[in-house]
């Protein structure tokens, strides 16, 4: 029996099944903010727990959640044994989106198909990946019913907090100890493979001021006088950042941006306050805690000459940068290897500059690599933004290369 022929007939003659599985994920809202994700999750339960799995649930405590901004988070375990011995292999995807945002030409939570595409909001990234490592640990289950001999576990975890960092679904599971995978492949967004993504530091800057009337300025201190000071610094570093390059490929340089603004009482009053939120993306190469160090000297400095002017600095989520760990070559060659044979195209391996809940995996010493559903690259599929959608093949195809790739894993 060719185990990879005998997966993708499998594969095949469920995806019917699939995309019905895929479309009731989706109906489901999961916007993050609020976070209020329990709902969600509970549907994937129900529908992991038709095809005949056990489910594990691990909701997050109340209190963890107030401190973190979040509703609601129960994550998700399904572990499936082929033998004694062998690797224990994660299957990692996340269930919460963004909000839709206006711009929709079709309802984003009902899971329209047309043209051989579903339209819905996180069916790209990455509650297709839901689907997709379902159906390949399904199939991985048929073959051994078959009699195919396999040694080593798969686990399904399926999170609902990546959208605020992970540190309440792979980051409370890894913490816990509730999992520890030899290997772990999470959720992707295109045909490559993703060996290294970056970091990203975010902070929360006030200014502070005084409140005075608009026809007598000079009783008050301006807060976006200053704020205009630290604007300028951060902006001027921004720039700075593009000569320092990545050894990656796939990424760049680093990045910062100012992504949030508020403040001021009323127009005819002297601004008491400025409040900044600010995006800082590191490469690999970078020490975050340098990054921070130097971001916070930036800001300092910027309002050392203004009277009357204070700054605190929060810090709001700092994730680390997604570093290739010995061992996730085998992840790589593997996929690789059956992605040319499905898609008939080579799956390169890459970098990119976006960052995930991937990481976490990383920092626990497990190697893993992204890889699933997606197009060629993420604009193709609308990710994030109106009409996000995914190309049904697509979904089959990811599939069958997930399932011969965990298959490879657990034969070797």
């Amino acid at each position: 029996m060719n185990s990879d022929d005998a997966l993708g007939r499998w594969i095949d003659a469920h995806h019917g099944e699939q995309i019905a599985f895929l479309r009731e994920i989706v109906r489901v809202p999961s916007d993050t903010p609020p976070g209020d994700n329990a709902p969600a999750a509970e549907k994937a339960a129900s529908l992991l727990a038709s095809l005949g799995f056990a489910v594990e649930r691990h909701p997050v405590p109340p209190e963890f959640l107030r401190d973190y901004g979040m509703r609601s988070v129960t994550n998700l375990i399904v572990r499936e044994r082929f033998g004694d011995g062998g690797p224990t292999i994660a299957l990692n995807a996340h269930g919460d989106v963004v909000p839709p945002g206006e711009g929709w030409t079709k309802p984003p939570y009902d899971g329209v198909v047309e043209d051989g595409r579903m339209y819905a909001r996180g069916v790209a990234v990455s509650k297709s990946d839901i689907a997709t490592y379902s159906y390949a640990l399904a199939a991985l289950r048929a073959l051994a019913a078959q009699g195919a001999s396999m040694r080593g576990s798969v686990e399904l975890h399926f999170t609902y907090d990546e959208e605020v960092g992970g540190l309440a679904g792979p980051g409370y599971l890894l913490q816990n100890k509730l999992t520890r995978p030899d290997f772990a492949i999470a959720a992707s967004f295109s045909y490559a493979v993703v060996t290294a993504h970056n970091g990203c530091l975010q902070l929360e800057v006030t200014i502070h001021g005084k409140s005075g009337h608009g026809a007598m300025p000079e009783t008050g201190r301006d807060a976006f006088r200053g704020g205009a000071a630290v604007l300028n610094a951060l902006y001027a570093e921004a720039d700075a950042l593009e000569a320092m390059k990545s050894r990656v490929h796939g990424i760049d340089h680093p990045t910062m941006i100012v992504g949030l603004m508020s403040g001021g009482i009323n127009t005819n009053v002297v601004p008491d306050r400025l409040t900044l939120r600010l995006d800082r993306r590191m490469i690999p190469e970078e020490d975050p805690a340098i990054v921070e160090s130097r971001v916070r000297m930036l800001i300092a400095e910027a309002v050392e000459g203004f009277d009357g002017i204070r700054v605190d600095v929060k810090r709001l989520l700092l994730a680390r940068a997604l570093q290739p760990l010995p061992g996730h070559e085998r992840l790589v060659a593997a996929i690789q290897r059956h992605g040319r044979r499905v898609f008939g195209v080579d799956i390169p391996a890459v970098g990119v500059p976006l960052y995930s809940d991937a990481r976490l995996y990383g920092e626990h010493g497990v190697p893993i690599v992204m890889y699933g559903a997606g197009p060629r690259t993420l604009a193709e599929s609308n990710a994030k933004s109106p009409d996000e959608n995914l190309l049904l093949d697509d979904l089959r195809r990811a599939t069958q290369v997930v399932a011969c790739t965990v298959h490879d894993l657990i034969t070797s």
